[in-house]
């Protein structure tokens, strides 16, 4: 299965932008995006059902923020929107397509904000992932999670990490759970 995902910020713009296009040349079996910032109802038909794809769409209550979806060559077993934590799923950052060989998560983090004002949320947000995923793992599913993570999680990840030291992305708290994550036997 190929899999493929992409923080479009904005489908309308990316559309404009050659979104279609890509997503033909692509041929991926699963294409996640994240920041899609339209509710489903406010695209066109190609947006939504692009040749060969159906598409599930998991919006932010506030009009033109956050927002997931998902394009799949293969209609999946069953869909879910969120994971269950009202503070999280009012912000359209997850879905899920439930396949016989694997869930698959697109996420959207939280980006902690310039002056950090949404660190406790963030973290709040990955703790609450990593339970998702390790519920899931716990009943013998196998879990792929892709999306946009909002975090740089080594000094590798970015061009200039010394100068990043108190940014948002990559902030100690937003890494030390990376490596825990990752610690817990996920793969990056």
């Amino acid at each position: 299965m190929k899999l493929a995902s992409w923080n479009v910020n904005g489908i309308r713009a990316a559309q404009k932008g050659g979104f279609l296009k890509w997503l033909a040349q692509e041929d991926a079996d699963v294409v996640c995006i994240q920041e899609t910032k339209a509710k489903a109802e406010q695209l066109d038909a190609l947006a939504l059902e692009p040749a060969g794809y159906k598409s599930y769409w998991h919006s932010a209550e506030k009009p033109g923020y956050s927002g997931v979806a998902l394009y799949c060559k293969k209609e999946p077993l069953d869909v879910h929107y969120g994971i269950g934590v009202p503070a999280i799923d009012r912000e359209g950052r997850v879905i899920v397509a439930e396949y016989p060989d694997l869930t698959l998560i697109n996420a959207y983090f939280p980006n902690s904000q310039r002056e950090h004002t949404r660190l406790p949320y963030k973290l709040e947000f990955c703790e609450e992932m990593l339970k998702y995923c390790e519920k899931l793992r716990q009943s013998g599913k196998q879990v792929v999670l892709c999306g946009d993570f909002n975090i740089a999680h080594e000094e590798i990840d970015l061009k200039n990490p010394k100068t990043n030291r108190d940014n948002a992305g990559f902030l100690p708290e937003e890494r030390a759970w990376m490596t825990k994550f990752l610690q817990t036997g996920y793969v990056d």
